[in-house]
């Protein structure tokens, strides 16, 4: 039995999906604005796969008052194998596109949906846990809570907006490039 290759057309989009998956890297892939009264420009947590940048300091200040632990890039271990698994995976998309092997594209679109249901899940979950673990200590007393992954949220006298950013949009485009030719060549 003959192997299914893909189409020359479906290979060049394929180098297009990692293309864009590798460039991701260096774009931020979500974000937290906090505007309040006292801060009406905002304060940012800017989430690169690899960094956090934006208003961390000033954010840790504010948080400590709500008994929140401070955020760092050495709190989340993703950030130091994240860009290797992303780099990894911009590798075999290139691969299976110089290859032309519809199963193994199958495989790696598999992978691609789990591992992104598998990051915004642990994204879910430090958020989760940045929200309801206050200390005991902390000089003001509210609820725990969970900011969304994605949305709007007030916490005390904070409106906080999540969002995704461009990195993120990269890998959904990608994503997309790698389903459009698997719907096209279906019949093949």
């Amino acid at each position: 039995m003959k192997k299914a290759k893909l189409s020359v057309s479906t290979a060049i989009i394929v180098s297009c999906s990692a293309i864009l998956t590798g460039a991701s890297l260096f774009f931020p892939w979500w974000g937290m604005r906090f505007v309040a009264p006292q801060y009406p420009e905002g304060l940012d947590i800017i989430v690169y796969p690899n960094k956090l940048k934006g208003n961390i300091d000033i954010i840790n200040g504010l948080n400590h008052y709500i008994g929140m632990k401070p955020f760092s890039e050495e709190s989340f271990p993703e950030l130091s194998y994240l860009p290797y698994i992303i780099g990894a995976l911009a590798i075999f998309l290139l691969v299976v596109a110089w290859l032309r092997d519809k199963r193994l594209l199958v495989a790696l679109v598999v992978v691609f949906a789990i591992g992104g249901l598998l990051g915004l899940y642990d994204l879910h979950r430090w958020l989760v846990d940045f929200g309801t673990n206050l200390s005991d200590d902390a000089p003001i007393k509210i609820k725990p809570f969970v900011p969304p992954v994605l949305g709007e949220n007030r916490i005390a006298n904070f409106v906080t907006n999540s969002y995704f950013s461009t990195g993120a949009y990269m890998i959904g485009a990608a994503f997309f490039l790698l389903i459009l030719p698997l719907w096209k060549e279906r019949k093949r």
